[in-house]
C-alpha cells in the first residue's frame, strides 16, 4: 500500500486525465509513495488509462473504479466504498482529490437520469457530491482538492471570443439562475440549433463549478478541522482531447485529433500557459498543484497553468449567487445531515 496517501483522479480515461495518470506513473515517489484510485464510466473500455496502467511501475498500488457521473446514487456509492476502505485501512487517506472529468453537449442537449441537464450534473453536481462525501477520508493536514475549470466560466474573458457563443444578445449572462440551468431550460437546442448552444451550457455549468470551489473554500477554511485542506481551481487551456466527441466530424475528428495535436506541441513550447496547450503540459500544471507548490489556505488558489492570472468570473465571487447555487445542489444531490464531516454545510 503506498505510504503517504491516496490520489483519486476523475475522468481517468480522457485526455488530460490519462495524461496526469501517466504523470503520477513517471515520477518515482508518487508511483511508488501514493496509492492511485482511476475513476471512469467503464474500466473495461477505457482503453488509454489501461494504456498507460499496462506500463505502471510494479510498486504503484492502484485500482480503478467505475462510476457513471449523471448518476447522483453511482456517486454517492462510489464515495461510500471509499470511504468504507479508508476507514479499515485498505486505503490510506486522500492526499489529493482530481475533479478532472468533464462533460461537454454541442448541437444537442442530454439529460441524466435524475433529470438534470448533464453538463451540470457532470460538471457541478458531482463534484460537489464527491467533495462533500470524501471530505471525511481527507489528509486533514496536507491534502488538496483540485478542480479542473475552464475559462468557458468567464463571460467575459477574451479567449472566448474564437467562437460566437457569448456574443448572442438573447444570452447576456452564463447565470439565468440556477434552477434554469439544472433542469436545461437556457440555450436550448430548440433556440440555438448551433454547437453555440451546448457551449453555453458547458461555459455555465463551469460556473457553477467555480462557485463549488469559491464557497466550498470559504466554507473549508472556517472548519476547526479541516482548515488546513487546500482548494484549487486549474484553468488547464484548450487541448486537443475527446470532451469535443459530441461535435460534428470536422471538429472531433479533423480539428481535435489532426490538426490541435500538432498545433499545441509547437505552441505550449513557445507559451506554456497560452491558449493552447498539450494534455502532457496541463497534466504536469495538475501534479504541480497538488504536490509541488506550497499549500494555499482560506481561499482559492485560481491557477491558469503555472500562473495566478487568472481572470475568474464576477458572478463566481457574488457571495449570493454562490450560496443559491451551493443550496441548490445540496438539495439536488439529497445531501443530509451525517452524510459529510464539514461542520458548515447548509
Amino acid at each position: 500500500m503506498g505510504s503517504k496517501g491516496t490520489i483519486i483522479v476523475t475522468g481517468a480515461n480522457g485526455g488530460l486525465g490519462s495524461a496526469i495518470v501517466q504523470n503520477i506513473l513517471g515520477t518515482p515517489d508518487l508511483a511508488s509513495n501514493y496509492t492511485g484510485v482511476y475513476a471512469v464510466r467503464k474500466a473495461a473500455t477505457a482503453t488509454k488509462l489501461n494504456a498507460a496502467l499496462s506500463r505502471a511501475p510494479a510498486n504503484h498500488k492502484h485500482e480503478t473504479v467505475d462510476v457513471d457521473l449523471g448518476s447522483i446514487a453511482d456517486v454517492r456509492k462510489v464515495a461510500t466504498d471509499i470511504n468504507d476502505k479508508v476507514a479499515k485501512g485498505e486505503l490510506p487517506r486522500i492526499r489529493a482529490l482530481i475533479l478532472n472529468a468533464g462533460y461537454q453537449d454541442h448541437a444537442g442537449i442530454a439529460m441524466s437520469k435524475d433529470g438534470f441537464e448533464m453538463s451540470w450534473q457532470v460538471n457541478y453536481l458531482s463534484n460537489l457530491l464527491l467533495s462533500l462525501l470524501l471530505l471525511q477520508s481527507m489528509d486533514d493536514q496536507e491534502s488538496r482538492i483540485l478542480l479542473v475549470g475552464s475559462w468557458a466560466h468567464n463571460i467575459e474573458d477574451k479567449r472566448n471570443d474564437v467562437t460566437s457563443a457569448y456574443k448572442d444578445p438573447r444570452y447576456p449572462t452564463l447565470y439565468p439562475g440556477v434552477e434554469a440551468l439544472a433542469k436545461g431550460e437556457w440555450s436550448r437546442p430548440e433556440e440555438d440549433p448551433t454547437t453555440n448552444s451546448g457551449f453555453r451550457r458547458y461555459g455555465a455549468s463551469k460556473l457553477c463549478a467555480i462557485m463549488l470551489v469559491e464557497e466550498l473554500a470559504s466554507r473549508i477554511a472556517k472548519d476547526p478541522k479541516l482548515s488546513n485542506i487546500s482548494v484549487i481551481d486549474l484553468d488547464p487551456g484548450g487541448m486537443p482531447t475527446g470532451i469535443a466527441r459530441r461535435a460534428g466530424f470536422l471538429i472531433s475528428f479533423v480539428v481535435m485529433k489532426l490538426v490541435l495535436p500538432i498545433v499545441t506541441e509547437i505552441s505550449v513550447r513557445v507559451k506554456p500557459n497560452g491558449v493552447i496547450r498539450a494534455p502532457w503540459k496541463s497534466a504536469a500544471d495538475a501534479i504541480r498543484a497538488c504536490f509541488e507548490i506550497e499549500a494555499h489556505r482560506g481561499e482559492v488558489l485560481h491557477l491558469d497553468g503555472t500562473s495566478t492570472d487568472l481572470l475568474v468570473a464576477k458572478e463566481a465571487k457574488d457571495e449570493a449567487k454562490r450560496k443559491e447555487v451551493w443550496e441548490y445542489g445540496l438539495k439536488a444531490a439529497h445531501i443530509e445531515e451525517g452524510d459529510t464531516v464539514l461542520v458548515d454545510w447548509k
